[in-house]
């Protein structure tokens, strides 16, 4: 539950057991202190907690996940999600398993359901090119290489989102 002075969450996605997919939770673990004002969650694979978390309502979500798109193991992406896009199509509500797509479409349903007009101001997502999403436990070197940059990456997303004309671009 957040505080009403928080304005930004932080949330690691991932399952440790699927190797590189445990980058968002493996970034997030290494975050040092944060601003007052920000929140960091260890969401793992519980989306379902995610959006329910979300609905306590946020200026800006950093959302931290292994992202394929098609590019070299281990590069950092950095996109902004459209919260008004339709869910994907066929997503399922998978309480260990949802992609943030899929929780933000479920966070928009529940919001609809509970009257709250728009519960998150912007979605960023802070993505690395995994190279193996196989059972496993542990990082690939690509993907591990790139933890630190991704940690950076966070740190100045937020101080750029905190800052009055970071707050609108």
């Amino acid at each position: 539950m957040k505080d009403a002075a928080t304005t930004v969450l932080v949330a690691g996605i991932g399952n440790v057991f699927l190797s590189d997919d445990a980058f968002g939770v493996e970034v997030v673990r290494r975050l040092g202190e944060l601003p007052e004002g920000v929140r960091v969650l260890d969401s793992g694979i519980r989306g379902m907690h995610l959006a329910y978390e979300l609905l306590d309502g946020y200026d800006t979500v950093v959302l931290v996940d292994a992202v394929p798109r098609g590019g070299a193991p281990g590069t950092l992406h950095t996109l902004e999600h459209d919260l008004d896009a339709p869910a994907p199509d066929g997503a399922v509500l998978d309480g260990h398993g949802m992609d943030p797509a899929s929780v933000l479409g479920l966070l928009r349903d529940l919001a609809a359901s509970m009257e709250v007009v728009r519960p998150v101001g912007r979605v960023l997502v802070v993505g690395c090119e995994p190279a193996c999403l196989d059972e496993g436990i542990g990082l690939s070197p690509a993907v591990a290489a790139a933890v630190g940059p991704a940690v950076r990456a966070v740190t100045e997303l937020i101080d750029h989102v905190r800052t009055p004309e970071g707050a609108r671009t």
